[in-house]
Formats: C-alpha cells, sequence, structure tokens
C-alpha cells in the first residue's frame, strides 16, 4: 500500500491531560496531518482497544488512516488500519499474516542492522530515529543524528525505493527542512504539535514546511 508519511501526528497517552486523545487526532487528521499513530505503553489491552475505537471513528471521514503503535491485537479488535512496530514487537511476516495485505505496516529504524531487517520486510513505510533527542520518551539509545538518518535512508532508498521514510524525535518545525534534505519523506512529531498553543495551527504549519522542504529537495 502506498502510504502519504508526510506529516505523522502521534498521538502518546500523555496528552491525555490536554484533551480526550480521538479528539486530538482528530484534529490533527482535519488540518494536515497525513497519518495519526496511537501509542500507549501503559494502558491495559481493553482500555487500548476502547481508545483506538473512539479514534476510529473520530477519523472517519476525514481520509487519514490510523496505525496502533506495538499492538497487533488492538489494531485488530479496534478495527484501526495497521501497526507500527519495533525491533522487540511481533516481526512484519507474522504481523502480516494476521492483518492481511491491506492493512499498514510501519516499522522503527535505529541502527544498520533494523535498515537491513526492514529492508527484507513486508512494510509499507519505515520511520528512523530518535533523530534528536525528545522529552516524549525514554529512550537509551543515542540519537542518531542528521548524518545517521541521512546513512540509513540511503541504504533504504537503495534497498527499498518503493519504501516512505520518516524521521522521529524531537522534530520542531525548524529541524523539518535539514531532516527532509537529509532524506526523510516526512516527520513524525509528538509534543512541537500536541503541546502548541493551538493545535490545528501548529498541525497546518508543520504540513506546509514539510511540503515546501519536499518540494525545494525534488
Amino acid at each position: 500500500m502506498r502510504i502519504d508519511y508526510r506529516l505523522n501526528a502521534l498521538v502518546d497517552a500523555s496528552l491525555a491531560d490536554i484533551a480526550p486523545l480521538p479528539e486530538l487526532a482528530a484534529v490533527a487528521a482535519r488540518h494536515g496531518a497525513t497519518i495519526i499513530q496511537y501509542r500507549d505503553k501503559q494502558a491495559s489491552t481493553r482500555e487500548m482497544i476502547e481508545q483506538a475505537s473512539l479514534m476510529v471513528e473520530a477519523l472517519k471521514g476525514t481520509g487519514v488512516p490510523l496505525v496502533i503503535n506495538d499492538r497487533v491485537d488492538v489494531a485488530l479488535a479496534s478495527g484501526a488500519d495497521g501497526v507500527h512496530l519495533g525491533a522487540d514487537d511481533m516481526d512484519a511476516q507474522t504481523a502480516r499474516r494476521l492483518l492481511g495485505q491491506d492493512a499498514i505496516i510501519g516499522l522503527t529504524v535505529k541502527n544498520m542492522s533494523d535498515a537491513e531487517r526492514v529492508a527484507r520486510a513486508p512494510a509499507d513505510y519505515a520511520c528512523i530515529g530518535g533523530v534528536f533527542e525528545t522529552v516524549s520518551k525514554v529512550n537509551p539509545d543515542t540519537p542518531v543524528g542528521l548524518e545517521g538518518l541521512r546513512d540509513l535512508r540511503t541504504y533504504l532508498r537503495n534497498h527499498r525505493p518503493d519504501l516512505q521514510v520518516g524521521a522521529i524525535a524531537g522534530i520542531t518545525l525548524e529541524r523539518v527542512e535539514p531532516v527532509i534534505q537529509a532524506g526523510a519523506d516526512g516527520v513524525a512529531v509528538i509534543s512541537a504539535l500536541f503541546r502548541a498553543v493551538d493545535i490545528a495551527a501548529a498541525t497546518v504549519d508543520f504540513r506546509h514546511r514539510v511540503d515546501a522542504a519536499l518540494e525545494a529537495s525534488r
């Protein structure tokens, strides 16, 4: 499946103090996000299915797909469009078998061994990171930086030219252009979107910045 990865709005459970998560997902989808990812490392399976189902409902009519971080079972139970999997999660081949050919499967790339695995996997997109330091997630791995992003992106382009590749972690509006110049097709954003004073305006700004950077890099 051809994914539009220009702006991945990552709805993390930690954002629940701002507004209900389905509401946040809908605002982002209506103002320029091209894919929504729901991430919750703490909730019970039942709670995650409830939240994901509400998000599926909230996104109806927007045309923006929802992927669930880590949890193939939650994606299946909620009717989400797919999953985003890390190296320690279910392998992409098994996820594809369970979710079917039309599901979206995204994979995390933190290093070259991840990139090699992703190049062989039945994935629709990959996300490289963390590119920069971030406050949104405890990350024991050193950020790959723009240089690492460029190297990993080059490898994936050579082995999977069809694969959309995003960048995550510490992405601010000012960093969009250098990240796209380093080879990313888009960005995944949490805090800079959802902790902005005006979430809708921030989403519009990010989408414009991504589109302009992609246009300039062609």
